[in-house]
């Protein structure tokens, strides 16, 4: 049995890549949500706006990333 290492490598890269970014990218939306929150408290209605648009934005993200990823998974 030979084990491609360098696809083996290339997998784990990949994987880690996507990992962190996604993860960075929910977090984004969850500070997002918590700025529209303090936002709304200190009645800044344009930066309500603009946190809500930005956290709904990487949420939307995330989920494509999930889709996509599914997709090449049963494609």
């Amino acid at each position: 049995m030979n084990i491609d290492w360098a696809a083996l490598g290339s997998v784990f890269g990949v994987s880690l890549v996507a990992t962190v970014a996604l993860v960075g990218l929910f977090t984004l939306g969850i500070v997002g949500l918590a700025k529209q929150e303090s936002a709304s408290a200190q009645g800044a209605t344009g930066s309500v706006a603009l946190a809500r648009v930005g956290a709904y934005t990487c949420f939307a993200l995330c989920v494509a990333a999930v889709a996509y990823g599914i997709y090449l998974i049963v494609a």
